[in-house]
């Protein structure tokens, strides 16, 4: 090249089944479509299961990835997306429609992805903690029927 520059674009994707999978991929090329194209396959075969049930997440929950820190918490019905941009895109892969969050650290793109991605491999069904810990769902949650009948 002229001057001995050559140019390497890179690239950042993630991708999801808008039903619990999502996967990232980062790559480098000369081009943008091939830097597109390599990412979005490194990122499928990247995929991950995500545990969710409903609109939201259970319960709240932070990861740290780097310097990048994420704190993503359950919201109310109607409340939307409340993430910036690289918090938000793991977040709609899933299919996730309620939930606030907050960024923390720095503020790299791929390492906000990642922590966010991180935090939401921490969340946990009912029915997976109950299989977990080999006991009935109505003893995790405190509803036992032998204390109903002591009290």
């Amino acid at each position: 090249m002229k001057g001995g520059k050559r140019f390497n674009i890179s690239a950042t994707v993630v991708v999801g089944d808008g039903n619990s999978m999502v996967g990232i991929g980062h790559a480098k090329a000369q081009e943008v479509v091939q830097a597109v194209r390599k990412a979005t396959e490194r990122a499928k075969k990247n995929m991950v299961k995500i545990s969710v049930k409903g609109r939201t997440i259970a319960f709240p929950v932070q990861a740290k990835f780097g310097a990048s820190k994420v704190l993503l918490k359950p919201a109310s019905p109607g409340t939307g997306i409340i993430a910036c941009q690289q918090v938000r895109a793991p977040i709609e892969a899933i299919g996730i429609q309620d939930i606030l969050t907050k960024s923390f650290g720095s503020r790299n793109p791929y390492n906000l992805a990642i922590a966010t991605i991180k935090a939401l491999q921490k969340l946990r069904t009912l029915e997976e903690i109950a299989r977990m810990r080999n006991k009935p769902i109505p003893q995790i949650i405190g509803k036992d029927e032998e204390t109903k009948d002591n009290t």
